[in-house]
């Protein structure tokens, strides 16, 4: 499994994990800080900066933000 950038450490160690396919839900997680959050799968968008449809909202225990698993890039509207 490829490995992204972590949007809290920055390093590329995260990945995700589907427990349950029909659960629509991903887990994230970073090996290198420890960092986790989830993603809910029907919420996927484009990237108003890459132009592609890797736009996913994350949420972890303080925050929900959109990122672009992508370009990187992070949007917490």
């Amino acid at each position: 499994m490829a490995t992204q950038i972590c949007p809290k450490c920055k390093e590329n160690s995260f990945t995700w994990s589907v427990e349950d396919e029909n659960s629509g839900i991903t887990d994230w997680g970073c090996y290198e800080c420890g960092y986790h959050a989830t993603e809910n799968e029907s919420e996927e968008w484009v990237c108003e900066n890459c132009k592609e449809k890797t736009k996913i909202r994350l949420k972890d225990s303080e925050t929900e933000y959109w990122w672009c698993c992508r370009c990187n890039k992070i949007d917490k509207k």
